[in-house]
């Protein structure tokens, strides 16, 4: 039997995507559908004083105009708090807020019909500045309890520490788009009970339940929610977007309606990670040991809170890195403002302080005279030691051993002969001819937690089916846990192939008739639901077990099933699973929680704040040409623990992609806000990496397997985007002598 565990079998959906034949959510079709579209707001804050219908209503194809008032339920929702309306009622607090909905027979008509309705809006002056807004309470207030959403300190130790050197920046993080190439889609049918089916791309199908159902008034078994082909989320779909609107317009006609955003429609559609502003400090013995951590954190939520109290808990309890620091003094704040609404993008809340602390930590070597990777290492966290907020990890945290894996890995040979100027930074554009290009090396290094956090029950639930199929043992596996492109679908075959020994395992659409699975997101699901599938398997073979112990009189401890037998440890084969299973179907269901979190004290103290972290380091190489500013990263090198590669190949996809996100925030991806308004919403003018800016990639992947999850499995796919930024920006301060305290670095930062 093959394709289990530790093996890297091909995806069942790998075929069909490289051939264009996989259904995306933006396929999907129904008899009569008519066509949604949304109207949203032009300004980043105002009053809405009145709107008019009538103009898009008279249109021919138009079927229906719907606003706020039309909203059946609560006109409420939000992930972590319910503070965002379905459709703005009497004021607007960021471009692009959802204001009317329209459906027609085609979509460009009622994309015409958005044209046709009037909107009277008084324009008020927006709230934008992220630190003002924490500190000045005599700003407007966006929200009745206010502007700041979560406001935390985190003290260890002695918070007036003196040291021997001290270095100190303010830095700050731009706002970074998921950039996913499916865009925002779904399609709903109303249904005879009065309910709605909607079929949509999401990364959690049970909150977006919840919120739905809330919103339309109606119980949330009338609401079934079935996932649809995904093409990326990075977090980006954790939020709802169309899931409300296209079930209002569905029950509305009581006839099929679909939605799908353009591209810049998107951009104002869903979520973008959080920019922010960080001061640091860092106090050391002139050995090069840390003695304090102080910071200030400062995030901008936009206009709603989404995932902002848990990226303001991340970036604190995170703040200080994976370093044993003995006095930590750190406080974050996460706001509201009249700029677009952020929340989860993969590294949620540790991205921005990485950066902060890994230029912290080179300004320390360089004020030290010490090699920047000798300093790292000889701060390096341990198993053992504890986090600011007191948490003992008591698991493997290999970060020396990484800093040493990732500067021993080859580094890239220097060209021979001729310059190849494609080669270049600009080359291709025939901007050079390497005069004036200087190449540069840098280091980073991050932990990231693994899994909610702070007291959060995260849990999955799996079901699993075992029966005779075609005359041979097939499994199925059926959880509402969401296929982002990460492979899940694999690591549960695999899951289930090595618990059941069964070679034939097919994975149920995921869809709301089996229990939640949570999100796709904080590179949980390997660990929550691979854990809640290994659960289900061995129910399942318990009942196989005890039927062939009553049948042989043996102890069903002594059994085990392998390649379709099951055999005694004492006596051999003793069955064949076909033969036990007849024409029977076992059948199991199983949750899965992993241990308890506790919230943080008013000290930002806790026993357990995590349920786990994981570590990567990366070392970049760049060539920058110091009169253009232009910058080419020429490699890319990571070491990184991933407990357990349940699919290695998908692991190293893994590594390579959060790299390839990594490194576009350190010289191109930034969502430009200017006044609250988005200037460059589409793929010309925001940027992301393609092909050729992706350089070769040196990976190392070790397994020091976490004793307190199945099989040693750590989250694999948000480290390695957050170690990379910090690597190539530190490359090309060592390549140009500047300080460089914003990402992404642009060449006006570098000329």
């Amino acid at each position: 039997m093959g394709g289990g565990i530790g093996e890297s079998p091909l995806r069942p959906d790998g075929t069909i995507k490289v051939r264009g034949e996989f259904a995306y959510s933006s396929d999907l079709w129904a008899e009569d559908m008519l066509w949604g579209a949304t109207l949203r707001s032009p300004h980043p804050h105002a009053r809405i004083r009145s709107i008019d219908i009538g103009p898009a209503m008279a249109m021919a194809g138009v079927q229906t105009v719907l606003t706020a008032e039309d909203v059946p339920g609560d006109n409420c929702f939000g992930l972590k708090y319910a503070d965002q309306p379905v459709l703005a009622s009497d004021v607007v607090r960021y471009e692009g807020e959802a204001v009317a909905l329209v459906a027609a027979d085609h979509p460009e008509t009622a994309r015409r019909a958005l044209e046709k309705i009037v909107v009277d809006y008084e324009v008020l002056e927006p709230v934008l500045d992220a630190e003002r807004v924490a500190h000045d309470e005599s700003l407007p207030r966006l929200h009745p309890d206010g502007n700041v959403v979560r406001h935390q300190k985190i003290v260890k130790g002695d918070p007036r520490a003196k040291a021997d050197v001290v270095v100190s920046g303010v830095y700050t993080v731009g706002m970074q788009d998921q950039a996913f190439l499916g865009p925002e889609s779904g399609l709903a049918i109303p249904a005879e009970d009065g309910g709605v089916d909607l079929y949509l791309a999401t990364q959690d199908l049970h909150s977006d339940l919840r919120q739905t159902a809330r919103a339309l008034g109606l119980p949330p078994e009338k609401v079934r929610m079935t996932m649809s082909g995904v093409g990326g989320a990075f977090g980006g779909r954790e939020d709802l977007s169309i899931q409300v609107h296209v079930c209002m317009l569905a029950l509305h006609l009581g006839k099929p309606v679909k939605m799908v955003y353009n591209r810049e429609e998107s951009f104002y559609g869903h979520v973008h990670r959080h920019p922010a502003k960080m001061y640091y400090e860092h106090g050391a013995t002139r050995d090069g040991e840390l003695v304090y951590v102080k910071a200030r954190q400062y995030f901008d939520g936009g206009a709603y809170a989404s995932k902002t109290p848990v990226v303001v808990g991340n970036g604190t309890t995170l703040g200080a890195g994976p370093y044993k620091v003995p006095n930590v003094d750190i406080e974050g704040w996460g706001v509201y403002t009249n700029n677009p609404p952020c929340g989860a993008m993969r590294g949620l809340g540790a991205v921005q302080p990485t950066f902060a602390y890994e230029s912290q930590m080179d300004k320390l070597a360089a004020e030290l005279g010490v090699d920047p990777v000798d300093l790292r290492i000889r701060n390096a966290i341990e198993q053992g030691d504890s986090i600011p907020t007191g948490q003992v990890l008591d698991y493997p945290a290999p970060v020396a051993e990484l800093m040493e894996r990732v500067r021993a890995l080859p580094m890239p040979a220097e060209q021979a002969g001729p310059v190849d100027i494609r080669n270049l930074p600009g080359g291709a554009s025939n901007t050079t001819h390497g005069e004036g290009v200087v190449r540069g090396v840098g280091y980073g290094v991050t932990i990231k937690n693994i899994c909610y956090a702070e007291g959060a029950d995260d849990f999955s639930t799996a079901r699993v089916r075992l029966q005779v199929i075609g005359g041979e043992p097939a499994a199925m596996v059926h959880t509402a846990a969401a296929e982002v492109g990460q492979g899940l679908v694999t690591v549960q075959q695999q899951i289930a192939r090595t618990e059941l020994g069964v070679e034939r395992v097919t994975i149920h659409p995921n869809d709301t008739s089996v229990g939640p699975a949570g999100s796709s997101s904080a590179s949980r699901q390997t660990l929550v639901t691979g854990s809640a599938v290994k659960a289900a398997c061995e129910a399942v073979r318990d009942e196989l077990f005890a039927r062939v112990a009553e049948r042989y009189d043996v102890d069903p401890a002594q059994l085990s099933l392998h390649g379709g037998k099951i055999a005694s440890e004492t006596r051999g084969v003793l069955a064949d699973l076909v033969e036990v299973l007849g024409d029977d179907v076992v059948e199991q269901t199983r949750e899965y929680h992993h241990r308890e979190t506790f919230p943080l004290d008013e000290q930002g103290r806790s026993d357990r704040v995590h349920v786990q972290h994981a570590f990567s380091a990366h070392r970049a190489v760049v060539d920058v040409d110091l009169d253009l500013g232009l910058v080419k990263v020429v490699q890319l090198a990571c070491a990184q623990d991933v407990g357990k590669a349940i699919n290695p190949d998908a692991v190293i996809g893994q590594i390579q992609g959060g790299s390839a996100q990594g490194m576009g925030l350190a010289v191109m991806e930034e969502i430009k806000v200017v006044d609250g308004r988005i200037r460059n919403p589409s793929f010309t003018d925001y940027l992301i990496p393609t092909i050729l800016d992706t350089p070769p990639m040196e990976i190392d992947v070790i397994e020091r397997g976490d004793p307190n999850a199945a099989y040693g499995v750590r989250g694999v796919g948000e480290p390695p985007t957050i170690s990379t930024t910090p690597a190539v920006v530190a490359a090309i301060r060592a390549a140009t002598g500047k300080e460089l305290l914003h990402t992404p670095v642009a060449p006006e930062h570098i000329v």
